[in-house]
């Protein structure tokens, strides 16, 4: 009897191949507390999909600069899609009462999300580059090294602008008015602004998490916490893209 597919050589299994057993090895906690493990997969899986939303974000650039907006906007829908369930794993963490959570977390501190070096890089690849943050965030020489990368190279946002020149059109307002001529611009449009409503929906909601977690109380980074991420809600990745509803 021939052998089925993938039985041949038996080289290869799920667990070796998604290296599970080192996977599940990386849950260190700092007590003993119960929901200590909960907080530490959830931040961990944030970062798993930042990474994917990065590679996606880099992928749709480097699209947009080849003049292929089909696999641009896929690349985007699929780093949206990514995003919603950043969104909803908020409502994960939201099953720690204020009391498990302050259980272990001071044990936490000086470390905070403030210092996630993948969020940053999502925000320098969209287009907000803010400098500031290479000073403040405590990041490894080679996370340094990323966050400088990212904020020298081409962000979306640029790679976008230069379509537009390339397209000859003058203005956003000419692409969302004429949109039988600019059809795909204004697709590429939506989807980039899916992705910064994206964000702006996370923003608000991680505030809510925290003033339900915290109250008011500082972070565990220094930060003033609540008070400090309610003054990032109004970011944008494309502020033109929102405005251009006013022009209309």
């Amino acid at each position: 009897m021939g052998t089925r597919f993938g039985e041949e050589g038996r080289r290869l299994s799920y667990s070796t191949y998604l290296k599970v057993q080192e996977l599940l090895e990386l849950q260190k906690g700092l007590s003993q507390e119960h929901d200590e493990l909960l907080f530490i997969v959830a931040h961990q899986v944030y970062e798993l999909w930042f990474k994917v939303v990065l590679f996606e974000l880099e992928a749709a650039r480097n699209r947009i600069d080849a003049d292929d907006i089909f696999f641009a906007r896929h690349y985007l829908h699929r780093a949206h899609v990514i995003e919603r369930i950043l969104v909803e794993q908020i409502e994960v963490l939201e099953t720690m009462s204020p009391q498990d959570f302050l259980a272990f977390r001071s044990q936490l501190a000086p470390a905070s999300g403030f210092q996630s070096v993948q969020f940053r890089e999502i925000e320098f690849l969209s287009g907000l580059k803010e400098p500031k943050y290479l000073a403040r965030l405590e990041a490894t020489p080679e996370e340094a090294i990323r966050l400088r990368r990212r904020l020298d190279e081409p962000s979306l946002d640029d790679a976008f602008r230069s379509l537009v020149e390339r397209r000859g059109s003058p203005s956003l307002v000419d692409v969302f008015k004429d949109r039988e001529r600019h059809g795909d611009l204004f697709d590429l449009c939506e989807a980039l602004l899916d992705h910064d409503e994206a964000f702006a929906h996370w923003r608000a909601r991680h505030v809510l998490m925290v003033e339900r977690q915290i109250g008011s109380k500082t972070g565990t980074g220094g930060s003033s916490g609540a008070q400090y991420l309610r003054t990032t809600l109004d970011k944008r990745f494309y502020p033109e893209l929102w405005e251009v509803r006013s022009q209309l």
